[in-house]
């Protein structure tokens, strides 16, 4: 790592924007951050007739520390108020909720069922009245929920992967120990799944969210559908097929759940997936000939495609779904694309290339595609890595139109109320902002509740703090 600079160390913008250059890549950058009613990020828009009060937005994490019935605890509480502090009036989906028991990646991921609906509404609730609260109303706030299922990757019981998959992959099946005759989700089963989608949406609906979005992205069972090529029958083979399930659920939803927004959050290109080279940096899985499974990816598995993440935004349009967050990837398999980060969690890879150029690389990828449908609403990910510098870039991207919203994950665990620092034009807080330690990650692959070990007290003194240290240890 020692030819990778931290963010942390390039301390003006002339070092940052330099190092940038010399990494290949390119960023919108503002030398100065405004504050105030006039910044380009604290100016309104609108989706569906919604009027939504700035241009920041919290993305959807996956929480491991609601209980095992599905409800959440006062650690999940806790983690919603936050995002009701952080000054984001688009809440996107606050938390990858699953839709049955089977489609948790972790055995304490909240569940959107009948009887989990009224402990979700009243979550819905406290967030909305922490911001309230905090920010002095509620009238351009719009928070929805994301509804998901992890497919290949769920484990619903522990840590062992208990997949249900559309397709044996060449690649994952070996590195996830799938077998390569196990059983495939029939065309049955996934109808069986679509209803399931539409009933959790139905139940959103009912616990006051005002969309839901229907994951597909980071290689789950929504973006594994969109790689289906090799998949026969009803939901693989061609575009048309693979959007199916897409179709499908949106159809049920407008049907049975009339007035309630949609929206999709979209891996919206993908690599083949990578593995610890020498000294454990990442390098592409060998495989022969071309590449076919990576949405949005070319044959060589390593570059970008965008042809048919194209004509899926034609197909949101057509679908009257206006409001797309634009992500990379996958955290399983190939997670310098999708989350950019000086340090990997403890089951990854070094990063093959400075993560600033996977940051670079998401917010060209939003640009081109907004460029190319500007018809659409786009939420931009992957801006935490930026770090002292995010709100420089965040409102140069605004401002130049390559994004709408400026989406924000993990940097909301160690410092939620960062968007309303930047709105009110105050200094950011240097010891609270996320330097990508990916304790966030390390903590719930090794069975510990989710959250910021390394900057927020309050998960120092829990007893997963020492436990965690040992786990890095080793």
């Amino acid at each position: 790592m020692a030819d990778f600079r931290r963010v942390a160390a390039l301390k003006t913008a002339s070092d940052f924007l330099r190092y940038v250059a010399e990494q290949g890549a390119s960023l919108p950058f503002d030398e100065t951050v405004q504050g105030g009613p006039d910044s380009p990020l604290a100016q309104p828009f609108e989706v569906d007739g919604v009027r939504v009060g700035n241009r920041f937005a919290v993305l959807p994490m996956e929480g491991w520390d609601g209980a095992t019935d599905g409800r959440p605890t006062e650690l999940v509480r806790r983690r919603w108020r936050r995002f009701g502090e952080s000054g984001a009036k688009l809440i996107w989906g606050c938390e990858a909720v699953a839709i049955r028991p089977d489609g948790r990646a972790n055995p304490n991921q909240l569940m959107i069922l009948p009887a989990t609906v009224g402990d979700l509404a009243d979550l819905r609730t406290l967030l909305v009245e922490t911001h309230t609260a905090r920010h002095g109303g509620s009238d351009d706030l719009l928070v929805g929920l994301q509804l998901t299922h992890s497919g290949r990757f769920a484990r619903p019981h522990g840590k062992q992967m208990e997949p249900l998959i559309l397709y044996h992959h060449p690649i994952l099946d070996r590195k996830f120990g799938v077998p390569g005759d196990g059983p495939l989700l029939s065309d049955d089963a996934i109808d069986q799944l679509i209803s399931q989608f539409v009933a959790a949406a139905k139940l959103a609906q009912q616990a006051g969210f005002a969309f839901v979005d229907v994951k597909h992205c980071h290689g789950y069972l929504g973006h594994e559908f969109l790689s289906a090529v090799d998949r026969p029958g009803r939901y693989g083979g061609s575009f048309e097929n693979r959007t199916r399930f897409l179709r499908e659920v949106v159809a049920g939803i407008r049907a049975e759940a009339p007035g309630l927004g949609v929206a999709v959050r979209l891996s919206a290109f993908d690599f083949i997936p990578f593995q610890p080279g020498d000294g454990r940096r990442g390098e592409p899985a060998p495989y022969p000939g071309a590449y076919s499974y990576a949405f949005g990816g070319d044959p060589t598995g390593v570059a970008i495609d965008l042809a048919e993440p194209l004509a899926f935004l034609d197909l949101l349009a057509t679908l009257g779904i206006k409001l797309v967050c634009i992500t990379a990837g996958s955290p399983y398999y190939n997670p310098h694309i999708q989350r950019p980060a000086f340090f990997p969690p403890s089951d990854g890879y070094q990063p093959p290339e400075d993560p600033l150029v996977g940051v670079a690389r998401q917010i060209a990828a939003v640009a081109e595609l907004k460029r190319q449908r500007p018809h659409l609403v786009y939420v931009g990910s992957g801006y935490s890595y930026l770090q002292d510098w995010f709100p420089n870039v965040a409102q140069a991207a605004v401002r130049t139109g390559q994004t709408d919203v400026v989406g924000i994950g993990r940097m909301v665990l160690s410092y939620p109320d960062i968007c309303a620092d930047v709105l009110a034009g105050k200094r950011i807080q240097r010891k609270r902002i996320c330097r990508t330690f990916s304790d966030c990650t390390t903590a719930p692959r090794n069975g510990l509740v989710s959250g910021c070990y390394p900057l927020d007290d309050f998960y120092k003194q829990r007893s997963e703090f020492a436990q965690l240290q040992a786990i890095k240890g080793e």
